[in-house]
């Protein structure tokens, strides 16, 4: 691995593509796609899978109801986990609940169909060069914005700068090694790359790069903007209230019909509510005062199986895994013994028990889950399971090395600070790792709390040893695991010959130049089996050298009332059927109400 260029691949990813992830264990979830056993299913490989391993859950289905039956009119409020920080999408971090509110305004250049393939949405067509290098993208014609103004290549071009200097977008920028955009027609778009990705289509999927927005405006007035955006998509925005409540109404413009021809969307008016307490919004749901409610907690999806009175639960598991972080460059987790030990003594099921999740979520050993196509069972056995006395041996096989790197006499237990955002569910969790570290007589653990921002902030300033996070998302691999790779400081970058290479979302800071080699090769070629057998080795990699642990996938649900039809089943406008609903991020253009 010594092409340069390789390395030149990628500096970084836009901070939020993990922060979003932040609070690693966090939740008392975890998910991994259909992890029931019940009955086989088939992934996007085409393969059976589906073995039995005891869980009580599968993922809801994702089914195509087409549209008879679907009402025009209605209006539904929604409980969100949480306020958005902004609306725009060049500039604001978006996570599950601001996708829900931004989806609305926005649409996409490109989408995810069922199988997790990367298919036009606002953009007609795509197509590479043969390296990979130019990506030219044809709009559909005839889409206005909610101001009137018409959507053309330019329009494409013109949010471009905006991008860049974007604190959000800009990351990305970067991240997809994109230098230009060009308007090469009235409706063609020529993206330029600095370097080849494969994978840039994934980047058009999601809100920086992939929301479209009226630049003019934008640029007019971007602080404005944040709360009277305005964007292409089935809803227009009515009002804003922060940490109240944010309206939109039916856009009577909009491009979509419907199968039958009918306009989209169904629904007139809906109501987003930040109700950031678990309890709190699962009772607004059941109480009447919202229709639908999100959730990436776990324990908060037992409770709504266990109500008592009807609702329909639309659940997700899928490349989201809890766990943690060690930071190797403070000792003594610049010790592999040291990372290895206190992994061998993670006991998973009990953290799982403890967030909430027995029988919903399963033991996690990479960053795919079990129904991903991404998944390997070869991985699976590479992955150190709890084992106490191993756990306890490779701990005292550094602890009696006098040559240790924390500075401490030969013998004497480490010092590991423990920390984790002030949710209940978490602390418990946390306690559960705390104790079994403990009880090996060879830790001193101090447990901490922080806000989640703050949580937040000291990942990204390397202030943390042992640190709780979420890892892994349904998009491509690359982007996750590119920046998770990069060079985390200058010196690091300087020494592999890398300069100017640095990933501030390389959290745990571990850098290993094969992986890394790897994880640049993977977005030089789209052969599905190539690009397989690369992020297995980087999986392998993690398994030996554990600069992350795992405890169990992620489970994340839409619950809405009976009457709140076509969560389940959104098109793409070529007719297929979309992913659906992962990380509790819904498309609510075909949701109607049923009258019945």
């Amino acid at each position: 691995m010594k092409r340069r260029g390789w390395y030149r691949l990628l500096a970084l990813l836009f901070a939020f593509a993990l922060v979003a992830a932040a609070c690693g264990d966090d939740d008392d979830d975890t998910t991994s796609g259909d992890e029931s056993g019940e009955e086989e299913s088939t992934d996007d490989t085409g393969e059976e899978s589906g073995d039995d391993d005891g869980l009580d859950n599968e993922d809801s289905e994702v089914t195509d109801e087409g549209s008879e039956g679907a009402v025009a009119g209605g209006e539904i409020a929604i409980g969100l986990e949480a306020e958005a920080v902004g609306l725009r999408p060049w500039e604001d971090t978006c996570s599950s609940p601001c996708y829900n509110m931004m989806v609305t305004i926005y649409d996409k250049l490109v989408e995810q169909d069922v199988d997790g393939q990367y298919q036009p949405y606002l953009a007609e067509s795509y197509e590479p060069n043969e390296d990979f290098t130019t990506w030219t993208l044809t709009l559909r014609e005839g889409i206005t914005f909610h101001n009137g103004v018409e959507l053309t290549a330019q329009t494409i071009a013109d949010m471009f700068p905006l991008q860049q200097e974007g604190a959000v977008a800009s990351g990305q920028v970067t991240s997809a090694n994109l230098a230009g955009v060009e308007a090469t027609g009235d409706l063609e778009v020529t993206y330029t790359l600095s370097q080849p990705n494969s994978a840039f289509p994934a980047f058009l999927s999601r809100a920086p790069l992939g929301m479209v927005f009226e630049p003019a405006a934008a640029a007019a007035d971007p602080d404005g903007y944040s709360t009277e955006p305005i964007g292409t998509g089935p809803f227009t925005i009515e009002s804003r209230d922060l940490d109240n409540e944010t309206v939109v109404v039916r856009n009577p413009d909009y491009w979509r019909t419907n199968e039958a021809g009918d306009p989209l969307p169904y629904l007139d008016s809906i109501s987003f509510r930040p109700i950031p307490d678990e309890g709190t919004r699962l009772d607004a749901l059941l109480s009447g005062t919202v229709d639908a409610m999100q959730s990436l907690r776990q324990g908060t999806i037992r409770n709504a199986r266990d109500a008592d009175q009807e609702i329909t639960l639309h659940e997700f598991q899928g490349n989201n895994v809890g766990g943690g972080m060690f930071n190797v460059l403070v000792p003594p987790f610049d010790d592999v013994r040291v990372r290895l030990g206190l992994v061998q003594l993670n006991s998973q099921e009990q953290v799982i028990e403890a967030l909430g999740g027995t029988g919903i979520s399963a033991p996690g050993t990479q960053m795919f889950s079990p129904d991903s196509p991404w998944y390997s069972e070869t991985v699976a056995e590479a992955w150190p399971s709890f084992d106490f006395e191993a756990g306890v041996a490779s701990l005292q096989e550094y602890i009696d090395d006098p040559a240790r790197t924390d500075g401490k006499a030969a013998g004497e237990p480490i010092d590991v600070e423990l920390s984790c955002p002030p949710d209940p569910s978490l602390i418990a969790a946390m306690q559960v790792v705390e104790q079994v570290w403990s009880e090996s007589g060879l830790v001193n653990v101090e447990l901490t709390n922080f806000d989640q921002q703050t949580h937040i902030n000291n990942a990204l300033s390397d202030q943390h040893h042992a640190h709780c996070w979420r890892w892994g998302a349904d998009d491509d691999p690359s982007i996750v695991l590119n920046p998770l790779l990069a060079p985390p400081t200058e010196e690091i970058a300087a020494a592999a010959g890398l300069e100017g290479v640095v990933s501030p979302v390389n959290f745990p800071n571990w850098f290993d130049p094969e992986s890394f080699g790897a994880a640049v090769e993977a977005v030089r070629t789209d052969d599905f089996d190539e690009r397989y057998a690369l992020y297995e080795s980087i999986m392998l990699r993690f398994a030996e050298q554990v600069p992350v642990w795992y405890s169990g996938h992620t489970a994340t649900m839409i619950a809405t009332e009976p009457s709140v039809m076509g969560v389940n089943g959104w098109h793409l406008p070529n007719g297929d059927l979309g992913i659906g609903f992962p990380g509790a991020e819904g498309r609510w253009t075909e949701v109607w109400l049923d009258q019945g």
